[in-house]
């Protein structure tokens, strides 16, 4: 069996289970520094202190791990954390992404925890022989006050 054909095996093994984590208290400096790194400049998005502050939307699909971060021991080799796409830790798999939908429902603001929760939605082999396979994650972050928004993520591994 080849790493590909193990990986579909495991990933088709997931479908279904949702995993969840938390993300913990988003970070208002962290959330500013991110919109500066993608070029904004508005204040209510690059300063704290401006009464109108409000947290980068993308800086919330951006989290994947909450404060402090990911151990070394949680990276692949090509520096993708080992368990982002499902059925793929420890095999010789090349990974890319293969798209990325988002439906925004609410702001989160500075302090709120997030939760994430993600789901593995399907596994299709694709492509002819050797071919590849494409895995569609469902994720929704939310805080206690219901869903923030809602994310499809394709990915596909060779």
């Amino acid at each position: 069996m080849t790493p590909t054909e193990e990986a579909g095996e495991r990933a088709r093994a997931l479908i279904g289970r949702v995993e969840r984590r938390s993300l913990g208290p988003v970070d208002a400096a962290a959330s500013a520094e991110f919109a500066r790194a993608a070029g904004e400049t508005a204040p209510r998005l690059v300063d704290p202190g401006d009464p109108a502050f409000t947290v980068h939307p993308m800086y919330l699909v951006s989290l994947l791990r909450g404060a402090p971060g990911a151990g070394a021991g949680e990276f692949r080799p090509d520096g993708m954390y080992r368990d982002e796409v499902p059925g793929t830790d420890g095999l010789d798999v090349r990974l890319m992404a293969g798209g990325q939908e988002i439906r925004w429902r609410g702001a989160v603001r500075p302090g709120e925890r997030v939760q994430v929760d993600r789901v593995l939605r399907s596994v299709e082999r694709k492509g002819r022989e050797p071919g590849f396979l494409l895995l569609t994650v469902g994720k929704t972050y939310s805080t206690g006050r219901g869903p923030l928004a809602e994310v499809t993520e394709r990915f596909i591994v060779r």
